[in-house]
């Protein structure tokens, strides 16, 4: 890098030292020559493209050369022109631009997450939240920022969503749901379970081979009796289109009282919490043992309900288990002096509580 730069500047200085030897007649015949290739280029190029320093450099120089010289490739009017952009520019101020200031980006944010939050409310509802913020904004504001952002009127944005609806009745909303287990004699067992949404806690009703519609009647009714001792009423029962519940299995809960939903076709998530049970009591459990006969899934899974309703931890109830009571909750932060270890399922669960 040196050392290009050394011999860079030896050839500068070789240029201007063979420069100032040369004659005056020599530098007078470069010039026409320079000038001759200048008006060559001139009649093959129909206009030059200039950049800002092109400019800068050509309109300065005009201030010193005549204005007659031909060295130029523009008019002296666009020379001038452009000398006169160079005082406006250099003695303008910058203003402000005329009309209402711009929204700022927190303000659009919160506006677009009232929108979402809030799909029933219009442009005048959510300057008036807003204002009670004491963020003041116009409804024309509103509007324009929803409109920018592709958000569709309240008229066209209030429609319950599934999700919606099941957060709005997760207090009086019960799912049902089957999910098979093979056995190690590769016979396919079927279990009917019941889901409480709000509180989480599972009812297996039974287990089968062959879940015929009497089968699954008679247990809907075991469970139908059992509604009478909830706190808050049972409203909705949520199932899949599936052939095993039949009509007389809806006809048990409608006779309390309790509306039948069926999720749409091929649409597992709108069943959600009963497959996220299927999947934990297989992570927990079922995938970890082998199964030989009825009899054993149902002492298997008789013991893992007590458990998940009874000791597991639930996120969603802030990780307490389905029913209260049961399991001493930390007093402090230091840890106990003693824990006891409950062994379940042959030591394939453990429950721990402090030692008595």
């Amino acid at each position: 890098m040196v050392v290009s730069l050394l011999y860079l500047l030896f050839r500068r200085a070789l240029a201007v030292a063979a420069l100032r030897l040369r004659s005056r007649e020599f530098k007078e015949l470069e010039i026409v020559v320079l000038r001759h290739e200048l008006a060559v280029l001139r009649r093959q190029v129909a206009r030059p493209q200039l950049d800002e320093s092109d400019r800068v450099f050509l309109a300065a120089a005009s201030r010193l050369l005549d204005r007659a010289s031909r060295s130029f490739f523009v008019r002296p009017d666009t020379l001038l022109g452009w000398h006169r952009q160079l005082v406006r520019r250099r003695w303008t101020y910058a203003g402000r631009r005329p009309g209402r200031p711009a929204v700022s980006e927190e303000i659009r944010e919160l506006v677009l997450r009232l929108a979402r939050e809030n799909p029933r409310w219009g442009y005048e509802r959510i300057v008036g939240e807003l204002a009670g913020v004491g963020v003041r904004v116009s409804a024309t504001t509103v509007a324009k920022i929803l409109r920018q952002a592709g958000v569709s009127p309240a008229g066209a944005r209030a429609q319950l969503s599934w999700r919606d609806f099941v957060r709005a009745h997760a207090d009086s909303i019960i799912a049902c749901d089957f999910f098979t287990v093979e056995t190690l004699w590769l016979r396919r067992l079927y279990v009917l379970f019941f889901l409480e949404l709000n509180s989480r806690r599972v009812h297996v009703a039974g287990c089968t081979a062959n879940p015929a519609g009497r089968w699954t009647t008679q247990h809907a009714r075991q469970l139908a009796w059992s509604l009478s001792e909830r706190a808050t009423p049972a409203r909705f029962l949520i199932h899949d289109r599936d052939s095993k519940f039949s009509r007389a299995f809806d006809e048990v809960f409608r006779s309390e009282g309790v509306e039948i939903i069926r999720t749409p076709f091929r649409a597992p998530e709108a069943n959600a919490l009963a497959e996220r049970w299927v999947g934990t009591v297989r992570r927990d459990c079922l995938d970890w043992l082998l199964i030989s006969s009825r009899r054993q899934l149902e002492r298997v899974l008789r013991v893992y309900v007590d458990h998940y309703n009874t000791h597991r931890p639930h996120r969603a109830p802030g990780l307490t288990p389905p029913i209260p009571g049961r399991r001493l909750r930390p007093v402090g932060a230091n840890p106990p002096d003693q824990l006891h270890r409950r062994d379940r399922l042959g030591g394939l669960i453990h429950e721990y509580a402090r030692a008595a």
